[in-house]
């Protein structure tokens, strides 16, 4: 093992030995290297005459550049939008994303945990934690409802061992099974469970109520009070985009932060459908476990590891889509403008509920809970939903996803709020072509 990840790894044992336990082999062996960025930092900082470290291109003191690229971003500085930023984001960045963070969820008040990493979009995130805490047969839960994007990152890159437990249990959050889920569990042996939580659920675009999140929160404690090590990996990919008075309105991430010290806590966010720029690809990592005090080294050691991960990957995030993400975080207008474009999803959702209450699709389906995020699931009586989806497209022109036999994805946030309703005249008359068939 390189020296280097042993004193990471020293940094993370003194802290808290359960973490260094979380690791995997990768992890484990994950180091930010002295090689050319640190060595090139450090020259950014001393070397006042010449700077002959890295390999950038400069020209009368800035960035070279061409016109016909800078002319397309002139309110944009060379050095801002073509320099390498660092491996782990712009400072100004994740701090203003951690400004944004405790804005939103003011639960995470002086809770102890890591500045956000940067990472190229939420999926990047994800995998990252994949690298840093998943073995192969390492225990993963998650619920039935998942995102397609979790079998390729977690089960063909990682090759975890999944576990499912069903999402739903009448109208709300499975909190039995999910309970059940864990202690069957705890009572195979295993030392460690790396939980897997999407909140607003893709595909479903259900957040659990603030009574449902408090029982979550207690069933991952009590796991950790068991003496297994719990890895929380929170999804945060849709927050803030909550509809009516029953979804929680703060991170589950801030019922776990800090909560105990075999329980590590992980918020992957993004800008992506936050700030509503999904080609950015500008996506966060935040680190909390309980035990340990806001400045220990054992955050920065776990984001030496994760910035050593991204090095080996795509060595850094883009400078320029930072720029643009940090600009409108600091802009006095931002947190009104989200809200406007929260207000206009929020008329969707419920629009598509108006819709749904009539009594002639019952037959034909039952909608599950929705209430956040941008999708809603429809479980097809009948027929199967990969057959819906092909003769709605052959046949009415209509675009959805089918998830399984029976669940048929639509994405709401991609329709006009007056092309609601007949987008489910549409499913209803396909449903019935083939239902008579």
């Amino acid at each position: 093992m390189n020296p280097l990840a042993q004193a990471l790894n020293q940094q993370i044992a003194d802290a808290n030995p359960h973490v260094l336990e979380m690791l995997s082999d990768l992890g484990a062996n994950l180091y930010f290297p002295k090689g050319i960025l640190s060595q090139s930092a450090e020259a950014k900082a001393k070397a006042k005459v010449y700077n002959a470290t890295i390999g950038t291109a400069v020209e009368d003191g800035i960035a070279m550049s061409l016109a016909s690229v800078m002319g397309t971003i002139p309110d944009v500085s060379p050095n801002e939008a073509l320099l390498y930023a660092p491996p782990a984001g712009n400072p100004d960045l994740r701090s203003a994303w951690q400004a944004k963070n405790l804005a939103d969820n003011p639960d995470l008040a002086g809770v102890p945990m890591s500045l956000p990493v940067v990472t190229c979009g939420l999926t990047h995130g994800l995998s990252l934690i994949g690298d840093l805490f998943v073995n192969p047969g390492d225990a993963l839960l998650l619920p039935d409802k998942m995102w397609d994007n979790y079998p390729l990152v977690f089960g063909l890159r990682n090759n975890a061992a999944f576990h499912e437990f069903p999402f739903f249990a009448g109208d709300g959050f499975n909190q039995a099974g999910f309970a059940a889920k864990l202690d069957e569990l705890a009572n195979s042996g295993v030392k460690k469970v790396v939980v897997l939580l999407n909140f607003p659920n893709n595909p479903t675009g259900y957040t659990p109520t603030e009574a449902e999140g408090q029982g979550i929160a207690a069933s991952l404690i009590g796991l950790a009070e068991r003496g297994v090590n719990v890895i929380a990996l929170i999804d945060d990919a849709y927050f803030g985009l909550f509809y009516g008075a029953d979804p929680m309105r703060q991170s589950l991430f801030t019922k776990l932060a800090g909560k105990h010290p075999r329980l590590l806590a992980i918020k992957a966010d993004a800008a992506t459908k936050e700030v509503f720029v999904w080609g950015l690809r500008i996506g966060f990592l935040t680190f909390s476990v309980g035990g340990v005090a806001a400045d220990s080294p054992l955050y920065q050691a776990l984001v030496s590891k994760t910035m050593g991960c991204i090095r080996s990957l795509i060595s850094n995030c883009s400078s320029l889509s930072q720029v643009v993400v940090t600009r409108a975080l600091k802009n006095p207008a931002f947190a009104a403008e989200r809200a406007a474009k929260v207000a206009v999803m929020e008329q969707r959702a419920l629009e598509v509920k108006r819709v749904l209450a009539n009594p002639q699709y019952a037959q034909a389906w039952t909608a599950y809970p929705f209430n956040s995020g941008y999708f809603m699931c429809l479980c097809i009586k009948g027929v199967t939903a990969e057959a819906l989806r092909l003769h709605l497209l052959d046949a009415y022109g209509v675009g959805t996803i089918a998830l399984g036999d029976t669940d048929l994805r639509v994405a709401f946030s991609s329709l006009e709020f007056g092309q609601i309703e007949d987008l489910f005249v549409r499913i209803y008359q396909g449903w019935q072509d083939l239902a008579k068939a």
